[in-house]
């Protein structure tokens, strides 16, 4: 089993910046690409950013030039450097994993639990 704990999350002003962590642990083989969703009250879930595990990056147009995705393969961690922030970016962020356990095993795909980003004066 693979479990993703998030951590980082806050209240900050608007034009402020938070630093996301996100860490895979337990059984864990391989991780291929390593993304953030968030979802926002009444709002439909969206992805934010992606990184495939050869450092390719891809970003929602609404957080391009403001956030940064990175990932740490040696710890199994994947970061959200966000910086400008709006108040349209205060939702719960999500981590999600495609990895898999064992050599042969299928790939899957995993999620923490969130991680609340209010952007507020």
């Amino acid at each position: 089993q693979v479990q993703l704990v998030e951590s980082g999350g806050g209240l900050v002003q608007p034009g402020g910046s938070l630093r996301l962590s996100c860490a895979a642990s337990g059984r864990i083989f391989s991780i291929n690409t390593l993304n953030w969703f968030r979802q926002a009250p009444g709002k439909e879930s969206e992805s934010v950013a992606s990184i495939t595990s050869g450092g390719s990056a891809n970003y929602a147009d609404s957080v391009k030039g403001r956030f940064t995705i990175a990932r740490d393969n040696a710890k199994n961690a994947v970061y959200l450097q966000m910086n400008s922030l709006k108040a349209e970016d205060t939702a719960v962020y999500y981590c999600s994993a495609e990895a898999r356990e064992r050599r042969w095993s299928s790939w899957w795909q995993y999620w923490g639990q969130g991680t609340q980003v209010t952007v507020s004066l």
